[in-house]
């Protein structure tokens, strides 16, 4: 029977030089094709680092990652055009208008021109950004910004996308907006993998959740069964807090 994992992850660990602990320790997870895969911890939990390790920024310093079964560390080339990436710092040039922005990212993914006009005409209207798309990215609120960092990340049709907090420091209507296209996504077969500290947008969001501290996964399943499975847990974020305790991380 043929696998419905899209990533495997065994035995990673990410140590970093003169740091008394490893970033991420020993992670060992699977993530199926078409889950939205939550990723959540406090600050500095190695959220951010597991999230480049799963896809080929950083390697690991132990273990390995497979992609549609192929090694990410020795196979990169043959998966990354399924791979997409919207990063928690904004990749836009700020003295390039969003539309020029778009194609140059666009062009770097190898689309070809015309159909590149197109796609970001359709994600442009999308995103309703059509009317501020040949303004300079500099003029831009928090949420265009963002808006227009996502259209970056899926304007080649990648079949996984990872997501490092796509909503940070956005209005409510943008953060609506994302989250509505980011399920219509996934609705038409793209696995998502993300991250936030917005813990009640990934409990609707996403089909199943790990709890990362310390560079450890301390908790995984469903949301709605980490909620039943955790005394006095009304919600997602009461599990978070009663498991990585409510001290300050900073």
């Amino acid at each position: 029977m043929e696998s419905t994992s899209v990533i495997e992850v065994s035995g990673i660990t990410k140590s970093y030089k003169g740091a008394e602990f490893p970033a991420v320790d020993n992670l060992s997870f699977t993530i199926s094709k078409n889950e939205t895969f939550g990723l959540l911890g406090p600050n500095g939990a190695g959220k951010t680092t597991t999230i480049s390790m799963l896809c080929g920024l950083f390697h690991p310093t132990n273990g390995t990652v497979k992609v549609n079964g192929e090694d990410l560390r020795s196979n990169l080339s043959k998966v990354k055009s399924d791979l997409g990436i919207v990063p928690q710092d904004i990749a836009l040039y700020p003295t390039l208008t969003g539309r020029e922005n778009l194609e140059f990212y666009g062009a770097m993914y190898g689309v070809e021109k015309q159909e590149l006009k197109k796609r970001i005409n359709t994600w442009l209207n999308k995103l309703e950004m059509n009317k501020s798309a040949d303004k300079l990215v500099e003029s831009y609120s928090g949420g265009m910004k963002r808006r227009i960092n996502l259209i970056a990340g899926v304007l080649h049709n990648p079949r996984i996308l990872f997501l490092d907090e796509p909503t940070v420091g956005v209005d409510v209507q943008s953060r609506a907006a994302i989250m509505e296209h980011l399920n219509e996504l996934n609705a038409s077969g793209v696995t998502i993998i993300y991250t936030s500290h917005h813990l009640e947008e990934a409990e609707k969001f996403c089909s199943d959740v790990a709890i990362i501290d310390q560079g450890k996964i301390i908790a995984r399943g469903k949301p709605s069964s980490l909620i039943s499975e955790n005394v006095g847990c009304t919600n997602l974020e009461d599990v978070f807090l009663k498991l990585t305790k409510t001290a300050l991380r900073d």
